[in-house]
């Protein structure tokens, strides 16, 4: 399986007091810091390589997760520094520990998929990048995708248009040559890397229909909340 990372470095200020003191992946859940239950979800999925893009609060990150070798993983850092790098910025720091093909979670994702089915058809494609999108019908956020007959046509963040029913649904697949045009780039926001990828045709969509959850907002945790009770009581 390949390496996967998480963008973990925002100030989640939307949470108000619940990040003051904390990082947002950092925020219990049920009991247990989020964290652990997405973690706990890639591992049971193959995944043991993770490289943690950081800032905020990077040291309790650290200092939680530490190398991972108690959960029979191994964890790296990528720290933004003094100025946060914004997530394609994040990304390009980190290129050196994520090698020529890998995945990318954000820290505050928890999504139900077949991972290695999707990365499976990512190593099949030609496409430098594969983006699952979810048909959303700007139902849990604006959707922001143009997804037609198995190809993604467009993707802009904070755009949406009559075509775009699809949704950004958390877990791309790159290959390294990707980040390449941004070197020398300090700040930039992987939707932009995106987009551009999605007009070159380099940006192959995989459809998903199991809907994600996320903890970007208090709605979000109670949401997340509710489904791990549930999945728990199931087994």
């Amino acid at each position: 399986m390949l390496p996967i990372a998480i963008l973990a470095g925002g100030y989640a200020t939307r949470l108000g007091s619940l990040t003051k003191d904390l990082p947002k992946c950092l925020i219990e859940i049920n009991g247990r810091p989020f964290v652990d239950w997405q973690l706990e979800l890639l591992l049971n999925h193959g995944y043991s390589e993770f490289v943690f893009c950081v800032s905020y609060k990077s040291n309790l990150i650290q200092e939680y997760l530490g190398d991972g070798s108690d959960r029979g993983i191994n964890i790296q850092y990528s720290l933004d520094g003094e100025t946060q790098l914004g997530t394609g910025g994040a990304i390009l720091n980190a290129l050196p520990k994520l090698g020529k093909a890998f995945g990318v979670i954000y820290g505050d994702s928890y999504l139900p998929i077949n991972y290695r089915l999707i990365e499976q058809e990512f190593l099949k494609i030609k496409s430098n990048g594969l983006m699952t999108v979810y048909r959303n019908e700007n139902q849990f956020d604006v959707s922001n995708v143009e997804f037609l007959d198995g190809k993604l046509i467009d993707y802009q963040k904070g755009v949406t248009r009559e075509n775009m029913n699809h949704i950004d649904y958390g877990m791309t697949f790159f290959r390294e040559e990707v980040f390449r045009p941004w070197t020398g780039q300090s700040t930039f926001d992987l939707s932009i890397v995106c987009h551009q990828l999605a007009k070159q045709g380099q940006l192959d969509g995989f459809e998903v229909f199991e809907r994600f959850y996320e903890i970007g907002s208090v709605q979000g945790i109670e949401e997340l909340s509710q489904h791990l009770r549930k999945v728990t009581n199931e087994l």
